[in-house]
């Protein structure tokens, strides 16, 4: 790379920065940035979250014994310069491709990462954990959780600083502050944070004192000890309650950190100290690349960009925009509609909303639980609520959709983006769970359309026709120029070609243009067959099931997962009307997904237009 990375190329794992000057970091943190930045326009990925922990991630690889110290990334999108420092340097331009590096800290990668992740709130209790156990077994070395702050909207954060609280344990929780998760920080714990924020002169002076006293010879100590009973009353005088303290966290903070040396200090500091402590940070998402600083929401998770413009290479047509569009064109007629989103408001097409409509607009922060709970309570108000939230976030709610959902038989309507294959994000975010999730859900209605008139008509259905829980769940992306394929008519089943064959192709929502190209090169081979493409996917219409069942073979092919999806709906109901053909589902079965692009996973488990017409002809000719 002609030099332009000197200083990264020579780091083959993290102690090879100990010995370095505060000179030689700051080159580190800007040939890091650079990197990323680079890396990321050509790949795409979380680029404004990791310029903003460049700093925080090269202190702790000072401060820390990785990985005999356990460094845990809450959600893992914000860890690319650990990548970086631990081994990984060579192989970073293969991120998020297939074969390549994840976007997300994954243990088969690396013995420096500590658990898969990819949803948010959970480090803290994933760290507490380490930490008993390392108690335990008579460890000395610690347990670091870094979190951000808009993952301290999530309820789990709260049970697991309340549990480890009470221990004396080697735990470290760092609190990295940018006032953001993925839209801006909304609730009490964000006014919390900005208040401690607005009043950092205690914390300086509390750290300088300390640290002066502790250098006099003799009674220094002491001296430092009877000023930890004077903060503790300063303390008290400047804030009513310091929340972390009376949970039992020593609390550090707070820090800049995009300051290595405050950092490294806050850290060491830490270690001393016999109980968990919180080091709370300030940092600057997008920090250094001017256009992610600017627009930190847009960078957040990006696709291809041009460097010189920020601009994305990609087309903003999709899915989740015309979701927004159409629910703020319902929302418009009817003052009942109410929209809620877990701090994903761009993300779910639903910025025209909130500006729209804000009375009617509540973003819950990372709290997928309580959004549903919250819009059960809407829906008893009067309200008909729609939840928009990513099918890999949905799996964080399966206990509020039975019990305060379906049982409650409430008016609630949820919207389930980036269904199926995501692609490069890997095992974390794919969206292959949520069928078989809610399959087994009584008094739920479940739709899946292929085009953007059927999203509509599914979400007018779900509004004003369908009762109690009603899912629509819709594939990240854009709808597919298809031609005639395009026109389907929105029924909750339909029949494509030769209503006569005896050769039936099942499917449902976006993979049905796969199965519409499969049925054109079967054509070509002279082999007639006909699609059965299902837009209500619960309940399974008696329709759709007679018309498989006059059919010598049925091929259901399905993005999901084969264990309690679909396909195996419509098996059991042929068996049970005693169908003497043959059944063949294809679908991803008991494993979890790695990154590779979405094309790449059609193939790999048989789901594109050529696969399909590999299997049938297959079939056939036996």
């Amino acid at each position: 790379m002609n030099g332009e990375y000197s200083i990264l190329e020579n780091i083959k794992n993290p102690s090879d920065i100990k010995g370095m000057s505060d000179k030689e970091l700051e080159a580190l943190c800007a040939e890091i940035r650079r990197m990323l930045v680079d890396t990321v326009a050509s790949t795409g990925g979380h680029l404004a979250s990791n310029l903003g922990t460049v700093e925080l991630t090269v202190a702790l690889h000072k401060s820390f014994d990785s990985p005999e110290d356990k460094i845990v990334w809450d959600v893992g999108h914000q860890a690319y310069a650990h990548k970086l420092l631990t081994g990984r340097y060579s192989s970073f331009s293969t991120l998020r491709t297939e074969n390549g590096i994840s976007g997300f800290v994954r243990p088969d990668e690396s013995v420096h990462d500590s658990f898969y992740e990819g949803h948010a709130g959970v480090s803290v209790s994933q760290a507490a954990g380490i930490a008993a156990a390392n108690a335990v077994k008579g460890s000395k070395n610690f347990a670091v959780a870094v979190i951000g702050d808009g993952s301290f909207g999530n309820g789990m954060v709260y049970e697991a600083l309340n549990h480890a609280g009470s221990s004396k344990s080697r735990l470290i929780v760092i609190l990295n502050d940018n006032e953001m998760s993925i839209s801006e920080n909304v609730g009490a714990m964000a006014r919390y944070l900005a208040a401690v924020r607005s009043k950092p002169e205690y914390y300086r002076f509390k750290a300088g004192a300390e640290k002066t006293l502790r250098k006099i010879p003799l009674v220094g100590k002491s001296l430092a000890y009877h000023l930890v009973k004077l903060k503790t009353l300063l303390k008290n005088a400047m804030y009513p309650s310091l929340f972390f303290e009376d949970l039992g966290f020593r609390y550090i903070g707070p820090i800049d950190g995009h300051n290595i040396e405050s950092l490294c200090e806050a850290m060491d500091g830490a270690k001393t100290i016999e109980a968990p402590v919180v080091i709370h940070i300030n940092t600057l998402k997008g920090r250094g690349y001017d256009y992610a600083e600017s627009s930190p929401e847009k960078f957040h998770g990006i696709s291809k960009f041009d460097i010189n413009t920020g601009e994305q290479l990609t087309s903003g047509d999709s899915f989740s925009a015309h979701f927004g569009k159409t629910l703020c064109d319902f929302a418009s007629k009817d003052k009942r509609i109410c929209a809620i989103t877990a701090a994903m408001s761009i993300g779910t097409g639903l910025e025209e909303f909130s500006k729209s409509y804000p009375e009617r607009f509540y973003d819950v922060g990372i709290a997928e639980e309580h959004a549903v709970t919250f819009g059960s309570g809407l829906s008893a108000g009067g309200m008909i609520p729609v939840f928009a939230v990513y099918s890999t976030f949905l799996q964080r709610c399966a206990d509020q959709l039975i019990h305060d959902g379906a049982l409650q038989r409430r008016k609630m309507v949820i919207a389930v983006d980036r269904a199926g294959f995501v692609g490069e994000d890997g095992e974390t975010h794919q969206g292959l769970f949520d069928v078989s999730l809610i399959q087994s859900i009584p008094n739920t209605t479940v739709y899946s359309p292929s085009t953007y008139s059927e999203l509509s008509r599914a979400i007018y259905n779900a509004l004003y026709k369908d009762e109690n829980l009603v899912v629509i769940r819709y594939p990240r992306g854009s709808v597919p120029d298809a031609g005639e394929f395009c026109q389907t008519s929105g029924a909750d089943y339909e029949i494509i070609g030769d209503e006569l064959a005896d050769i039936a192709i099942v499917t449902y929502g976006k993979l049905y243009f796969n199965a519409a190209s499969a049925l054109e090169m079967l054509k070509e081979k002279g082999i007639s067959a006909k699609i059965i493409k299902l837009h209500k996917i619960k309940p399974l219409l008696q329709g759709a099931v007679e018309e498989a069942a006059k059919c010598k073979s049925v091929f259901f092919f399905e993005e999901g997962m084969r264990a309690g999806g679909a396909g195996e709906v419509l098996a059991s109901r042929l068996l049970e009307k005693g169908f003497g053909g043959s059944f063949s589902l294809t679908a991803v079965d008991d494993e979890f997904v790695s990154h590779a692009s979405v094309s790449r996973l059609m193939e790999k488990y048989s789901l594109s237009a050529e696969k399909i017409c590999e299997k049938i002809i297959s079939e056939v000719e036996q």
